[in-house]
């Protein structure tokens, strides 16, 4: 997400090359290459179990999704919709209390396509009580086909586990309750909540926390690779990005390369939405880098400092101009340069960002004097740096934040992917014209996020 590749942005500085500030473009493409051994790492270990708290926080944050005492089933209805994104595609279900006109009419409409809420009858102003709030949620979880493989012995010993006897229930039911159980859907802190009688109201916490776990099953909730603190968190890191490889996107790339060609650009990223790690805004920081031994040593340094966070890896290809009186270069799987024109060539780098959520906001305010500390490089051959420090490091956050600076991003979305130009300010409907020149049809979103002063001085010219 630089103005170019940010290996460009450090090596320029190497060879003293005066490289004038311009617009930023970051364009996102084709899935970037990664193994399902080292994607399957994102969900959450074991060791640290999400709280019913962050959850609540994750819910109030993204959704504004709040649960109070005694929520009744159109309440549920509506949040299940709303923390699942969904909505109706066709929008002709009929249901004999929920009218097209009524509030509810949409979310419901949504849950009845994806086979969530069946029937006609939705009963929007009734209490809701923790077993349906568990049937509604094991067929948002996409359980449902799992759940009726269950024979009658296999549903005996799940609900053993609540102390429900099967002949309480009917057999769908019985099945949707024992498949909660045994998949994890449904926490042990829950349990207790369905021992009583069906009519049981869910508290808050239950509430929040399973519309969590469906968040969770969905894919929809936070991705990392683990905590900082975790003991196997490197050898995640190092998988991922091993496993990473230049992502490819023709159509836009050559958008993207003929704004370099003209002059529009100085240089772009490409990236993949999802590779995000969906965390907390106000919680989180974005740290750019190149070299996966800087990684490794960056988290070893918050270790030692005390600081523990989630982190995602996050793969990105950078590309800039490569000039000719730098020597031909040479191409190989992590960097490729193609010639253009007037002789010179467009470069595209393999680099990455972290993606860090902290456990609180002094955590995140620390940060920063960490970086500047042992990863900001001031001189030449400066000793007490972390490997690969640069000039001009890059991190960022979509909150604000004392002693950063404001620029824009301006971001180009196309389905799982996304243009973005980072520029200052004042510069924002220049990237954003330049790109509209290239193609009229571009919807550029624009808005503004707080980063590192290094960065921002060398937007503003300073190479250094």
């Amino acid at each position: 997400m630089l103005p170019f590749s940010t290996a460009f942005l450090q090596k320029s500085v190497v060879r003293k090359s005066v490289i004038a500030w311009t617009l930023a473009l970051s364009v996102v493409a084709s899935p970037v290459l990664y193994s399902s051994t080292s994607y399957a790492a994102t969900t959450v270990v074991a060791e640290h179990a999400v709280s019913a708290s962050e959850y609540s926080q994750f819910l109030q944050s993204k959704f504004n999704i709040s649960v109070a005492n005694g929520i009744s089933r159109g309440q549920y209805i509506q949040d299940l919709a709303t923390a699942l994104q969904l909505s109706p595609e066709k929008s002709d279900a009929t249901f004999t209390d929920v009218p097209s006109s009524h509030k509810l009419y949409k979310a419901a409409t949504a849950l009845y396509e994806n086979g969530i809420l069946s029937g006609t009858t939705v009963h929007p102003n009734q209490k809701l009580d923790a077993r349906s709030a568990v049937y509604f949620a094991v067929k948002a979880a996409g359980l449902k086909e799992l759940a009726y493989t269950y024979p009658p012995a296999k549903v005996k010993t799940a609900l053993a586990k609540l102390n429900i006897k099967p002949a309480s229930l009917s057999t769908q039911t019985g099945q949707e309750l024992a498949v909660a159980v045994d998949s994890g859907l449904l926490p042990k802190s829950l349990y207790s909540a369905l021992t009583a009688s069906q009519s049981n109201a869910p508290s808050p916490v239950f509430i929040e926390t399973l519309l969590g776990q469906v968040l969770q099953f969905k894919g929809q909730y936070k991705h990392y690779l683990g905590y900082t603190s975790d003991d196997d968190i490197y050898a995640k890191l190092q998988d991922a990005y091993n496993t990473s490889r230049l992502i490819q996107a023709p159509e836009l790339q050559e958008l993207a390369n003929k704004a370099l060609e003209e002059n529009l650009v100085t240089g772009y990223n490409v990236k993949d939405s999802r590779y995000e790690a969906n965390f907390i805004d106000s919680l989180s920081l974005n740290y750019g880098h190149d070299d996966i031994k800087h990684a490794v040593q960056l988290i070893g340094l918050l270790r030692s400092e005390g600081i523990s966070a989630k982190v995602q890896f996050e793969p990105k290809t950078s590309a800039f101009i490569y000039l000719k009186e730098w020597g031909e270069p040479k191409s190989t799987e992590d960097y490729h340069v193609s010639q253009i024109a007037n002789g010179n060539y467009i470069a595209n780098a393999k680099e990455y960002d972290l993606a860090f959520e902290f456990a609180n906001t002094a955590d995140k305010n620390k940060f920063q004097k960490v970086i500047l500390a042992y990863a900001k490089k001031d001189s030449e051959d400066q000793k007490g740096l972390i490997y690969s420090s640069w000039w001009q490091p890059l991190y960022y956050s979509q909150t604000a934040i004392k002693d950063y600076d404001v620029i824009s991003n301006n971001k180009i979305t196309q389905g799982n992917y996304y243009v973005q130009s980072f520029s200052l300010k004042e510069k924002s409907a220049e990237v954003a014209a330049g790109f509209k020149a290239l193609d009229p049809s571009l919807k550029v979103d624009s808005y503004q996020f707080w980063v590192d002063v290094p960065f921002f001085n060398y937007l503003n010219g300073d190479s250094k």
